[in-house]
């Protein structure tokens, strides 16, 4: 009777633990959503984005992405996001999707335009960079037909044999 006790709490310390790691965990990290007003942008491609990816600028975290939809009649993907109120933008900054490293998380990063009138909560980000796909530039990589050395399919210019002639035979 008296192991089943000892196990009992060894397993409640366990549990205990494993509680304060994780709230330190979620704690430490920026996985939080940010409270703040409100902005849409339009953009061709989104791969990589979803709902909670953040929105940073300069590389830091200034909001979050609210929410993805298609425009029926565009057929473009609508981003909703969150940002900070203290961050004024201004109304010709663009919003770019751009990977975290070559085989890392993508977010949205916000380009602060140069214009002294900001974008009004519930505005929309007229100028967007949609995602570039590492598996559609490979993709044209391969496929792509190889570049021609010079000299190669050319004319030979006047007076000059044509490329793979014997030496001496022109005319």
């Amino acid at each position: 009777m008296k192991g089943n006790v000892i196990e009992t709490v060894m397993g409640a310390v366990v549990l205990v633990v494993a509680a304060l790691f994780l709230l330190f965990a979620y704690n430490t990290s920026q996985l939080r959503s940010v409270k703040g007003y409100e902005l849409t942008a339009n953009f061709e491609h989104i791969d990589g984005i979803r709902d909670g990816s953040d929105v940073r600028v300069s590389g830091i975290k200034v909001g979050s992405v609210l929410g993805l939809t298609l425009d029926p009649k565009t057929f473009l993907a609508t981003v909703r996001m969150s940002v900070e109120p203290s961050v004024k933008l201004p109304d010709d900054s663009v919003a770019e999707i751009v990977s975290s490293s070559l085989l890392g998380d993508k977010y949205l990063s916000l380009v602060p335009g140069g214009s002294d009138k900001d974008i009004a909560p519930g505005g929309k980000i007229k100028f967007t960079q949609s995602s570039v796909s590492l598996e559609h530039l490979i993709g044209q990589m391969m496929f792509s037909p190889p570049a021609k050395k010079p000299g190669e399919g050319d004319a030979a210019p006047a007076g000059l044999p044509p490329a793979g002639a014997a030496p001496g035979s022109a005319k």
